[in-house]
């Protein structure tokens, strides 16, 4: 009998990680427990722009577009390779401020992180 308390134990405690896991996070505006969030670029636009995340925050941006882009920060902080279709670039935002950015190959394509 204990056993088989003990293991349908376990098996509830399995099922609530992979349902916590397996949740969907508004990445659009991040509250204090979000630290991940994405930008699509796509038809020659960053999305969403401006993105508001906190101090700490991961941001990925992820060209879905089928023309080569990257990602330039006016300030200089960061800067992507140029990356093709599905390919990413990731930084931390370890400071608050507004980050302005562009694509160097198609420099009307902005975008601007603002982190607080």
């Amino acid at each position: 009998m204990k056993k088989t308390v003990f293991m349908l134990g376990a098996a509830a405690l399995v099922l609530m990680v992979i349902m916590m896991a397996s949740r969907p996070k508004n990445l659009g505006a991040m509250g204090a427990e979000d630290k991940a969030a994405e930008v699509k670029i796509d038809n020659f636009t960053f999305s969403p722009t401006p993105l508001t995340v906190t101090v700490g925050s991961v941001v990925h941006w992820t060209n879905r577009d089928d023309i080569p882009h990257n990602v330039v920060s006016e300030d200089k902080s960061f800067k992507s390779k140029v990356m093709d279709t599905d390919e990413s670039f990731t930084y931390t935002f370890t400071k608050p401020g507004t980050y302005t950015y562009f694509c160097s190959i198609h420099p009307k394509m902005t975008g601007k992180v603002v982190v607080k």
